[in-house]
């Protein structure tokens, strides 16, 4: 019976998961950025918003849906599972982008179209409300979708099965292949019918493939591998503090080999392998330390906000060595955000025809971005990596901290390029005397963008898949849904800290005569290549920082269980050199 059971739980997951879990965000990131890539033109064009209004509502959603994450990840790794997580959320966000297209059907949900050079009139509160409430529906939706999605494709896949192990780092850059085909659908197919058709239909495809999506994952439920939520890891964290508060006062042990440890009782917390004990943040330490007071007992279960075991005090220690690291990624989603607000705008102010019949839609401009990151990924996989793998012997050619690092690199130069790309832009404006006229078309081809959005593409291939993987790979194996939250939350803070520069600079820079580095109505009198120079000077510091946190950081120790010998295990620092 038990090998029965052992079968059938070896049957479960595996490579062939991988059409359910990817249709699924395939679909899925097509409605999202279905939504995403176009939006700053519907909030200027259609909601009539002031751009910078326009910019912020983004980022504040985007930083929002970056956000919720942590709620989700808090639901399926305490409750629900990843799996039920995904389906519900899922559903809500079907319904908010539902309502968001019921907005941009109906006219009285929308304000009139402007007339002739009249001022346009802005959407009201209750046509703001209602694409508020959508947003916020989306953003909730998110925070299920993306820390779970992620963490549960490669839940696919056995770690302690040497065979299946190597597999894991292939899935997070086919993961995001699959992703950058479905978003390059959306910034193509999607903007064009949004700018050439009708909102109503550019809204509705998106929403028909949400529908799509959720249709497709169900189905693939009996081949998938689920684990078992193991209780709040919050509460566990919050346990390990309280704990070494209390002790706080007590000698620290000589010998780690004294510390408390209780295998039964971390067992559902460790199934691939238990957290050994590591020499930082030894004052945690204290909340392992058996007293007389805690009365442990073989056959009884201690206090936990009294007395933890070592695997316990090591989950918060991994997550705490994660922070700095963590921190790094924020300024280069703030450099990255800039690609659908201002950088959207330079394109509507330039020549956008491939040939004479067709012009690209500004919206479509990401579409380079997106091909400069699915060729780094083919090439980085293909041809780097067994290149790098006979010089480091890792399975993954580079650790994910080198591959983050290059991505910095990379980052930086795409903002310091956009801003002479700026400079450029304004200087054939200015002889053409259109200066004054935002609304005429420069003649100056949208080309010269393509370097700027190209480097950020390659940027995001080295980045954040390193980052992604950083995350799952070093959190505890019982938060990894909420370690992928921090990735969003990484996301999310980089949006935020957009928003908050933008809002700055705006004030700030606020000159006599309406000047301003970031005009409201014509980009052509600010200063915009200041602002990309900002961002590029906050860059070049932040990669500073993040060197030194690299240097600085130490991976998890981690005694692994292995199909082959259950009764043994091999010592492993996870994630390598």
């Amino acid at each position: 019976m038990e090998e029965t059971s052992s079968l059938a739980k070896w049957r479960k997951g595996g490579i062939r998961t991988m059409p359910f879990i990817f249709s699924n965000e395939i679909c899925e990131k097509l409605a999202v950025v279905g939504f995403a890539a176009n939006m700053i033109s519907y909030l200027t064009q259609q909601l009539h918003m002031p751009l910078t209004k326009a910019a912020n509502t983004l980022t504040n959603f985007g930083g929002t849906a970056s956000l919720t994450p942590l709620l989700g990840a808090f639901i399926a790794d305490s409750f629900a599972g990843r799996f039920w997580t995904i389906t519900v959320a899922s559903i809500i966000y079907q319904i908010g982008m539902t309502s968001l297209t019921v907005s941009a059907i109906l006219p009285q949900l929308r304000p009139p179209p402007c007339k002739g050079n009249e001022v346009c009139e802005e959407a009201d509160a209750g046509q703001l409300a209602i694409l508020y409430v959508s947003l916020l529906l989306t953003a909730i939706g998110s925070g299920g979708i993306r820390p779970c999605v992620v963490a549960f494709g490669a839940d696919q896949f056995d770690e302690t099965d040497p065979k299946q192990k190597t597999s894991t780092w292939k899935f997070f850059n086919w993961y995001y292949f699959c992703m950058g085909v479905s978003i390059l659908v959306a910034v193509t197919v999607i903007v064009y019918i949004q700018d050439n058709i009708g909102w109503g239909w550019g809204f509705g495809i998106p929403t028909i493939a949400m529908f799509l999506s959720i249709i497709t994952f169900i189905v693939g439920y009996p081949l998938y591998r689920n684990l078992d939520p193991a209780g709040s890891p919050f509460t566990r964290l919050v346990q390990v503090v309280v704990a070494a508060f209390r002790k706080r006062k007590l000698q620290k042990v000589s010998d780690p080999a004294l510390l408390y440890q209780n295998e039964e009782l971390d067992a559902s917390i460790s199934a691939t392998g238990k957290l050994l004990h590591s020499k930082q943040f030894t004052f945690l330490d204290k909340a392992a330390i058996v007293t007389e007071e805690d009365n442990v007992k073989a056959s009884s279960t201690p206090n936990l906000w009294r007395l933890s075991t070592v695997h316990r005090v090591e989950e918060l220690k991994s997550l705490i060595r994660m922070g700095p690291i963590w921190a790094a990624g924020i300024l280069l989603i703030t450099a990255y955000a800039q690609q659908n607000t201002f950088s959207l705008q330079q394109a509507r102010t330039m020549d956008r025809h491939i040939v004479r019949s067709f012009q690209i839609p500004p919206g479509s401009m990401s579409v380079f971005t997106i091909v400069s990151m699915l060729t780094t990924i083919s090439i980085y996989d293909r041809v780097l990596v067994p290149i790098a793998r006979r010089f480091t012997g890792l399975d993954r050619g580079i650790s994910f901290l080198q591959r983050m690092g290059i991505g910095f690199i990379i980052s930086l130069l795409a903002t310091l390029v956009a801003g002479f790309v700026e400079i450029k832009r304004k200087h054939v404006a200015s002889v053409h005397g259109l200066m004054d006229n935002p609304h005429s078309t420069i003649p100056i081809t949208v080309c010269w963008l393509i370097p700027q959005y190209s480097l950020h593409g390659i940027a995001e291939a080295f980045m954040s898949i390193g980052h992604l993987e950083f995350f799952y790979d070093q959190a505890p194996e019982s938060m990894r849904s909420t370690a992928t939250a921090l990735f969003w939350t990484s996301i999310s803070a980089g949006n935020y800290i957009s928003t908050l520069l933008v809002t700055v600079v705006h004030k700030f820079s606020a000159g006599p005569g309406g000047s301003n580095w970031l005009p409201d109505k014509n980009i052509n009198r600010g200063k915009l290549e200041y602002f990309y120079w900002l961002i590029t000077v906050l860059q070049a510091l932040n990669l500073v920082y993040y060197l030194l946190c690299a240097k600085l950081y130490t991976f998890k120790p981690i005694q692994l269980r292995r199909k082959e010998d259950e009764s043994q295990g091999g010592v492993e620092l996870a994630g390598g050199v």
